[in-house]
């Protein structure tokens, strides 16, 4: 189903960024409603949806009020103002919010019901239901909830971003028959779903129900008129000067206590609550009418990830894809030995992440190991990489780890790990000044007899074995010198005063990565104005740098033929007279999260083909240290080629960008087999590992008596 969208100015060359990021989104809730899908994943996706609207009010809508409200209103290269583009996303947002209900207590609600899954109302609660829900309330919640007066125009409550409150209206004294206002926090610490005895299945309660229902006792003697639930998000755009002098660590933790008293962007509130009621918080919170959500049903939908998750009720899920065993990796060998064969290129979930694990524990415990060096930017809670460094680093092993304090929404745990792994022994560097390294890079090095060896890997995506399983990643890993020589290169010159040097093989952000992808961009501008064949393919999470779409534009008018799979924000047109009919644009959202960054150029037959930790955005091409690694090993270019091939065939579920910035499904060609890549390359991870069983398998030999002596 395609979205209607105004016709661009014709004057426009780009679509702005934030609405093609809310139309992503959409995308992603179009998932949620599709009927075919088993009602637990729906439910993920609903959740998924806001999650990624709770970041995009946090980061890009505070923001823009902060353009708006400093009176900074220039244009994006779209013709949009801060103001303008904050209008247009309440509009979209909007709508997004009654899909989003609709989908969930509509439809996906009832397949749980009938699945065994049911969320309660009050109403609804047996007698046996009741006393425990009543029993919990007085032990575990009631003793934890304040309730605070609230006065008009006295000072707000300093409420937590995200969290979910209730605003109650309670009934005037005898000397004075105004309302009164209060405010219930419901603190993190309370859990959400409030399990309730169910032989048949599973029931909850929300907690804002449970105390909804017994608000009264907070307030004895005063009747309470009305309770609404309500949420406030709060800007998350801080950053810390740290091209300054300045404890950086310092300033990270100031950031995170300056987020928890930073402006209110938005306002979520039941759709039920009066207009008083949200007159009342709107004010306190000075936000402006377009700033005020309502919701007709559950507030917090991200929370309903918990739900997704439940054990059981296989029926209401997914049939598991299983991440496979790497034929060429195999757990009897160590992974130094894998390597001394070849190069070993991986795609992530179908592949297992546990080659990329398995090198650094080795490392850590092998005594001819002399140092690790790596970039750390989301790990997960319990990381084994961070605890193979740390014994790695206990060991006497010269470990250096460039944890980036400034990951968005990490920090907290970024901070923990850092202070372990200094600790531990480990020499900890707190990213580069001035800018974000998001490079994915570990080095070994090791002394072997011929001499000490590295033992590289580059990759796509985090160090996070957990986000490993749900994002579709690129791992590469080699022993090859020039690599490992570029990775020692890197390390010494963000860790030291250096500048970026000039590399073998790889390239880097902020100075080579752009240089180098306008090179061979116009490199095959040239090839087509010349009367060759040339193309273009490339897969990413974001095209939004306008350097780069120009040449992709000027490209397309001599010729090239360009084919993008960009998962979200894409700022180029596609297929539009005059500079940009032989580009195509597609989107796939599935089960797995498309995460690779992979980028192919013709180069005369002779295809140049490289994977990168960076987007095309300026952010990463300017602000960030980020990596660009050509991969030329033959059967590791050959499998890269493959999965960018699977990716831009996919015809069931892909969606194609329109010149408008809308986007429709792809349709199959019926004259030839439908394919959906995440299953293709599943289907090929599990046969490769299953024909390497089979060639294991061992052959039984039956034994005969010996031959009677005659």
């Amino acid at each position: 189903m395609a979205t209607k969208r105004k016709k661009p100015r014709e004057e426009s060359r780009f679509l702005n960024r934030e609405l093609s990021w809310i139309e992503f989104n959409f995308r992603v809730l179009q998932h949620a409603e599709d009927a075919s899908q088993p009602p637990l994943e729906r439910l993920r996706f609903v959740a998924i949806t806001a999650s990624n609207a709770d970041d995009f009010f946090m980061v890009r809508v505070g923001g823009l009020k902060m353009l708006q409200q400093e009176g900074r209103e220039k244009p994006d290269p779209a013709g949009l103002t801060p103001s303008a583009q904050l209008t247009l996303i309440a509009e979209r947002m909007r709508e997004m919010v009654m899909r989003q209900q609709a989908c969930l207590t509509r439809e996906i609600e009832p397949a749980l019901r009938k699945g065994g899954i049911r969320r309660l109302k009050f109403a609804e609660l047996s007698a046996a239901q009741l006393r425990h829900v009543e029993a919990v309330f007085e032990d575990s919640i009631f003793p934890v909830i304040t309730p605070v007066a609230v006065a008009p125009g006295e000072e707000f409550p300093l409420l937590a971003g995200l969290s979910l409150a209730l605003y109650l209206r309670l009934a005037g004294t005898p000397d004075d028959a105004t309302p009164r206002h209060a405010i219930v926090a419901l603190p993190r610490v309370l859990a959400r779903f409030l399990t309730l005895p169910d032989e048949a299945g599973y029931s909850y309660i929300l907690l804002e129900d449970v105390v909804r229902a017994y608000v009264d006792r907070l307030f004895p003697g005063v009747p309470v008129l009305e309770c609404a639930a309500f949420r406030i998000t709060r800007n998350a755009d801080m950053s810390v000067s740290d091209d300054g002098a300045g404890d950086l660590l310092a300033q990270m933790r100031e950031v995170l206590t300056e987020r928890r008293e930073s402006d209110c962007v938005r306002l979520e509130i039941e759709k039920r609550a009066s207009a008083g009621a949200q007159a009342f918080l709107r004010t306190a919170l000075h936000l402006d009418p377009a700033d005020v959500y309502p919701v007709s049903g559950p507030l917090d939908l991200a929370a309903f990830f918990r739900l997704a998750n439940l054990p059981g009720f296989e029926p209401l899920k997914l049939d598991a894809w299983n991440p496979q065993p790497v034929p060429e990796a195999p757990p009897t060998e160590l992974m130094f030995d894998t390597l001394k064969r070849g190069d070993l290129l991986l795609v992530h979930p179908y592949e297992s992440y546990d080659p990329v694990v398995r090198l650094l524990q080795e490392a850590a415990d092998d005594p001819n190991v002399l140092a690790i060096k790596q970039v750390l930017y989301r790990v997960s809670e319990n990381s084994p990489v961070v605890a193979a460094l740390m014994r790695a680093a206990e060991r006497g092993k010269h470990v250096t780890a460039l944890v980036e304090l400034k990951a968005r929404f990490d920090e907290a745990r970024n901070i923990d790990w850092a202070d372990a792994l200094a600790r531990a022994g480990a020499q900890v560097i707190y990213g580069v000044k001035g800018y974000k390294t998001h490079a994915k890079v570990c080095v070994v090095v090791r002394r072997e007899p011929e001499g000490v060896a590295r033992y590289t890997h580059f990759g796509t995506g985090n160090y996070n074995e957990k986000t490993a399983r749900l994002y579709a990643d690129v791992s590469f890993l080699t022993r090859a010198e020039n690599y490992g020589a570029d990775a020692s290169v890197f390390f010494n010159t963000i860790t030291g005063y250096s500048q970026l040097a000039k590399f073998r093989k790889v390239e880097a952000a902020p100075l080579g990565i752009r240089p180098r992808l306008l090179e061979l961009i116009n490199s095959e501008t040239e090839r087509a104005r010349q009367g060759e064949e040339a193309a273009i393919e490339a897969k990413m999470n974001a095209l939004v740098d306008p350097e780069l779409i120009e040449a992709l534009y000027r490209a397309s008018q001599e010729g090239v033929k360009i084919r993008l799979n960009v998962r979200g924000i894409c700022c180029l047109r596609p297929g539009v007279k005059g500079w940009s009919e032989n580009i195509t644009v597609i989107s796939i959202v599935d089960r797995y999260l498309e995460h690779a960054r992979i980028f192919c150029f013709l180069n005369g037959g002779n295809p140049r083909l490289f994977m990168a930790s960076a987007d095309w955005m300026p952010r990463n091409l300017d602000r960030r240290i980020e990596l660009m690694i050509p991969v030329e090993d033959p059967a590791s270019a050959d499998k890269l080629t493959q999965y960018l091939a699977a990716c831009l065939a996919d015809t069931r579920q892909a969606w194609q960008l329109q010149p408008d910035g809308s986007y429709v499904r792809r349709q199959p060609d019926p004259r030839h087999p439908s394919l959906r890549c995440q299953e293709e390359l599943q289907r090929r991870a599990e046969a490769a590992a299953m024909a390497a069983t089979q060639r294991q398998a061992p052959v039984f030999e039956p034994q005969r008596p010996a031959e009677q002596k005659k």
